[in-house]
């Protein structure tokens, strides 16, 4: 393996299925749901479980993930709907994104089959904990702002653009860690981690984070070690990961929905005093040398060298809004011509006046202006995360 990018832990097989409004209000009909019933943080055990929660994510327009009880439930809903077969995960996803501009890269998955090995565009290597082949579909439903379902005492209206994953997946749980990973990490320049956020034990948790450790010390000095964060299954386990984890890398990143998530309250994104406020409460949280929180009108790094990774966020911020505009199958003339576009004019206001505010501690940049009447929500954090890799690659 010559990459000296390397994006790890999972990936994924994606049921990627079509909003449909009167689908929605049926099933809405078909199991007697009502307004009071709609919650994010139900379990979910049912196909009327998932309709409840998916229903409360588009009342709020927020993103997120969830475990559901089994794939059972993933098959049956996804049949509903239209749907289409694309490969996710953020190592896969980023990779993919990366290889679209010409930029090559090595996976660590956890699993394989002949839709990966199909999909998996060549100049992406890859090494695998898996012995045999398994597919477990993780259902990823996307809405565009404006959407409106009208059924019984329910009426709502998409404030926002966004997508919502369900899951059940077994290897990802387990997050096995192939033994070929440490001498892959041996040249490496970049390594991204991703994935824990599946695992539900906590013993199954301490196991791998000791594991990845052991890897890790194989890494070169200069590498940047860079950790996704993501929605946890059992969001008790992030704290685990944080103290395992805060140490050992270069730059902690999350999307605005996970950075809520940890101030426990919904922030103005466009408020920069509030912003300033949220920061300071995040980074006691996770006292990393540097912060990297990228958002639908901004993207900004906090703390230590923060205005050294304005590569990296141009480039997240440009790959990011390629995917939006285009969907898959972009190539490096749509990111050149994305890469040209003006700034969101309310993220440029916000980036200026919070730089002023922060002065060295943080460096922000504004989201670009677009104007998509379809836009592709699915995947976007982790094609911002494409675009930075490939970005400190290059700079």
């Amino acid at each position: 393996m010559k990459n000296t990018l390397v994006l790890g832990l999972g990936g994924t097989v994606d049921y990627e299925i079509a909003w449909d409004s009167t689908v929605i209000e049926e099933l809405i009909s078909e199991f007697a749901i009502s307004s009071a019933e709609l919650s994010t943080s139900i379990t979910i055990g049912s196909e009327r479980d998932l309709l409840l929660t998916l229903l409360a994510f588009l009342q709020d327009g927020v993103g997120g993930e969830r475990f559901v009880a089994s794939s059972d439930i993933v098959e049956s809903f996804a049949a509903r709907f239209g749907r289409r077969l694309t490969l996710g995960g953020t190592c896969v996803r980023a990779a993919i994104a990366m290889q679209a501009v010409g930029v090559p890269s090595t996976l660590h998955l956890v699993s394989i089959d002949d839709t990966v090995r199909r999909l998996l565009p060549a100049g992406v290597d890859y090494i695998c904990s898996a012995t045999d082949d398994s597919t477990d579909p993780h259902l990823i439903v996307q809405f565009r702002e404006g959407e409106r379902i009208t059924r019984g005492d329910i009426d709502l209206q998409a404030p926002h653009s966004n997508r919502v994953i369900y899951t059940n997946d077994p290897p990802n749980r387990e997050l096995l860690l192939s033994e070929e990973l440490g001498a892959v990490l041996a040249d490496a320049e970049v390594f991204m981690i991703s994935g824990f956020n599946s695992i539900q034990e906590p013993e199954v948790m301490e196991q791998r984070l000791e594991s990845l450790k052991t890897h890790m010390k194989q890494l070169p000095a200069s590498a940047v070690v860079f950790y996704e964060d993501a929605g946890f299954h059992v969001p008790v386990l992030s704290q685990q990961v944080r103290n395992a984890l805060v140490g050992e890398v270069d730059v902690y990143s999350m999307n605005e929905d996970e950075m809520q998530a940890y101030v426990g309250r919904s922030l103005d994104l466009l408020d920069a005093g509030d912003m300033c406020a949220a920061l300071a409460e995040l980074h006691r949280a996770i006292p990393a040398a540097t912060l990297v929180v990228h958002t639908k009108y901004w993207s900004l790094a906090y703390g230590q060298r923060a205005s050294s990774f304005e590569a990296g966020l141009r480039g997240g911020i440009t790959m990011a809004s390629t995917r939006y505009v285009h969907g898959d199958g972009f190539d490096e003339t749509d990111y050149d011509a994305v890469a040209n576009l003006g700034a969101n004019q309310a993220g440029a206001d916000f980036a200026e006046t919070i730089n002023n505010k922060l002065g060295e501690l943080v460096h922000c940049l504004p989201a670009l202006a677009l104007e998509v009447e379809h836009p592709t929500t699915i995947g976007l954090g982790d094609t911002f995360v494409g675009g930075f890799v490939a970005a400190l690659h290059r700079s």
